[in-house]
């Protein structure tokens, strides 16, 4: 493949952005998506009260989100290469905020589900480029530090979101949420347009893959969809389009010019090929986590959605403190190897919650969210410095957009995992006192699968060393 591409960064003004201000905006950004994520799992049963929704349903609130915008990153990674990374990284805070913001209105569980999609596409062109901003204003020596911030920024996010997301629920109702997030989200498009200076246009003058990326789009929605409908045949039928549809993607892009993705980045780059995988694994082992025991303390213990959020945030506190802390780590420890601990110690974590019954003491779940919150911790800077640094500066943009999408696809199919184990022991149905023995055998059935995952997330990521 001849490889003709020109690489141009053009400036806004003849001011250069501050690397420490457009850490700042990209940390604010950050912590804008997970918060909504995280606070609204504490709403997930009032939400279900509301809008008559079956337990299988209520998994679709996150799903939605996590698919759309899992398979819209790459896509909008080459976009951004070609009218900007600055310009789409806006964008995409503009389209969240806003859907974010109206699913306080919502009507209908319908219509929540569909602004639930469009926050999605907001949220693709926010982390199809961050990575590769913060990437480009800072030096290679600086960049473990950087992500560790943006790290610990992002768990901060979540330790903050069960916590005011119980409270806003408890005390102002289940809108609030998605009002409050819209309206800081509208906040961050402002300081994004002060402090990220730079525009960063790679490609300006190639074509856009549309084709590659319609084939793409097509593959990753039906590899996710059929997962969460398994063991249905439909689920079946769609994992069997998805995996022909990513065979034709590969052949199809080995041939192009200017690919929506260089494929060649997973066959030549076992480095980057193999952090990417156990990225996948680790989000797909951990990310349902947060939902299954905020439906457990409400629903079993019987807590309110407030002290379910002081539980939950225990987890996401230790992360943000780790995160940290490995970021200052990896400059004296190699970074696979700083992964694959923390890999280890969520499997322990995964391994403790398997035990879990209706009689399970506080403490011991609290002891359970710290192991496995410190070895997601450990885990998620190295590992997103390991991928961002094993590339040319030209791919940066498809490495942020490779990081995001695995890492929305992981957290896609943890959600899967869950409602399969739902719809597989509950059925479809609402979660009343006479289905709690079967929802913790879901549960139980959920942890397990999570715990054998993250054993071949240490594999992997042992074996790029």
């Amino acid at each position: 493949m001849n490889d003709t591409r020109t690489y141009k960064i053009m400036t806004v003004n003849s001011t250069k952005s501050d690397p420490k201000k457009v850490l700042f905006a990209i940390c604010l950004s950050s912590f804008l998506v997970p918060f909504m994520g995280s606070s609204l799992n504490l709403a997930l049963p009032e939400i279900s009260t509301v809008f008559a929704f079956k337990a299988v349903t209520l998994t679709w609130i996150s799903t939605a989100y996590l698919m759309t915008s899992a398979i819209l990153q790459v896509p909008f990674a080459q976009l951004a290469d070609l009218v900007g990374r600055r310009k789409l990284f806006e964008w995409g805070l503009i389209i969240f905020s806003l859907s974010t913001f109206l699913c306080g209105f919502a009507p209908t569980g319908t219509i929540l589900l569909s602004l639930r999609v469009t926050a999605g596409m907001g949220s693709a062109m926010i982390f199809g480029t961050n990575m590769a901003i913060l990437t480009s204003v800072f030096p290679k020596e600086q960049r473990a530090k950087a992500f560790g911030i943006s790290s610990a920024v992002v768990y901060s996010s979540v330790a903050a979101g069960p916590f005011f997301g119980g409270l806003m629920t408890h005390y102002w109702g289940w809108q609030t949420i998605f009002f409050f997030s819209g309206a800081v989200g509208f906040v961050v498009v402002i300081l994004a347009r002060l402090f990220i200076r730079d525009e960063w246009i790679e490609s300006k003058g190639e074509k856009y893959d549309l084709i590659g990326s319609i084939v793409y789009a097509l593959g990753l929605f039906s590899l996710i969809y059929g997962f969460t409908r398994l063991p249905g045949i439909y689920g079946f039928i769609f994992l069997v389009i998805g995996i022909l549809s990513f065979l034709v993607f590969v052949l199809y892009e080995k041939n192009k010019n200017f690919p929506v993705f260089n494929v060649r980045l997973f066959s030549n780059n076992k480095v980057f090929a193999l952090s990417s995988l156990a990225a996948l694994i680790n989000y797909a082992s951990t990310a349902a986590v947060a939902f299954m025991l905020s439906l457990y303390l409400q629903f079993i213990k019987g807590f309110d959605a407030h002290f379910a959020g002081l539980i939950l945030i225990s987890q996401a506190c230790i992360q943000s403190v780790f995160s940290l802390v490995s970021g200052k780590l990896s400059v004296k420890i190699p970074p696979p190897i700083l992964a694959t601990i923390g890999m280890g110690l969520s499997f322990i974590g995964l391994s403790g919650f398997c035990l879990v019954t209706a009689s399970t003491p506080v403490y011991f779940i609290v002891i359970f969210l710290l192991i496995s919150g410190i070895g997601f911790g450990i885990f998620a800077s190295p590992n997103t410095n390991v991928i961002m640094s094993s590339v040319e500066m030209k791919y940066y943009g498809q490495a942020s957009a490779t990081t995001g999408t695995v890492r929305l696809t992981g957290q896609a199919l943890s959600m899967g995992i869950a409602g399969m184990a739902i719809s597989l022991i509950v059925g479809n149905k609402t979660i009343v006192p006479a289905v709690y023995p079967a929802f913790l055998q879901s549960m139980r059935m959920t942890f397990i699968v999570f715990a054998l995952l993250s054993i071949v997330g240490i594999y992997a990521s042992w074996k790029r060393k």
